[in-house]
């Protein structure tokens, strides 16, 4: 099932082109992840979803009803405020025990719920705002670089959760990291932007790809063996590669 369809999506942010025909699609349980480097437009594509930024041109077509819960980059908190989990997985809507708990298990955070947020690891508190995301079962998952701050293994880690989400209740999973090596195994698909989608497709393909390896260099591909993993889902069999050009979005 098709949950996002976008096509000829281009924005400027005064003088500056952030995005330029960009085409994109995203299907009910798929994990599509987007790279790019600092100034792609990545955090763009996303409040575009989102309903944040309005483009200059182009389109969004989203699923009739489809529910988005989104994972952002960064959330400042006080911590001198006396907010435990709990209480912040119930803001702005009120949710009860039970609610909760079921949330935190979701993301493997269970006995979390009653301690203060200013106390909470990194990792901890990103799980916390990965349940709060899940509160009401979105179809679509955004997550814009949500192991910023963690070490290695509680990136692997957070990645890992994600894939479980994944599996446990069925929902797409749009995200941006600069993490290449997880990415590629965590990943069914994998969009190369940078104001323009530069190649797309399987990671394999995409890791080849000679505009990804311009940007990139090429250790990330050594990297892919080592880290690629078998799903137990269906993957797609058919990927747009192109000749890494910049005409043409995934579809």
């Amino acid at each position: 099932m098709r949950l996002v369809t976008i096509n000829g999506l281009s924005v400027k942010h005064g003088s500056h082109q952030a995005l330029a025909d960009v085409a994109l699609t995203i299907d009910k349980g798929e994990i599509v992840t987007i790279v790019g480097p600092n100034g792609s437009g990545k955090s763009t594509l996303l409040r575009c979803i989102i309903g944040a930024q309005k483009p200059d041109s182009g389109t969004i077509l989203k699923a009739a009803g489809m529910r988005i819960g989104y994972v952002p980059q960064k959330l400042a908190i006080d911590a001198t405020m006396p907010l435990t989990a709990a209480r912040f997985l119930s803001l702005p809507k009120r949710r009860n025990t039970i609610q909760i708990k079921e949330a935190l298990r979701q993301v493997g955070a269970e006995g979390l719920e009653d301690r203060p947020l200013a106390g909470l690891s990194g990792g901890q508190f990103q799980r916390v705002l990965l349940a709060r995301a899940l509160m009401d079962t979105p179809d679509l998952l955004i997550l814009d670089e949500p192991t910023t701050g963690l070490d290695q293994p509680g990136s692997a880690d957070l990645y890992t959760q994600i894939e479980h989400v994944r599996q446990d209740t069925g929902a797409a999973v749009l995200m941006v990291s600069h993490e290449l090596h997880v990415v590629m195994s965590a990943s069914d698909r994998v969009v190369c932007l940078n104001g323009h989608v530069c190649c797309h497709g399987a990671p394999e393909i995409v890791a080849s790809a000679p505009e990804y390896r311009a940007l990139f260099g090429t250790g990330t591909h050594g990297a892919l063996a080592l880290y690629r993993h078998e799903h137990d889902h269906h993957h797609h069999d058919h990927v747009d590669t192109d000749d890494c050009g910049h005409d043409h979005g995934p579809h």
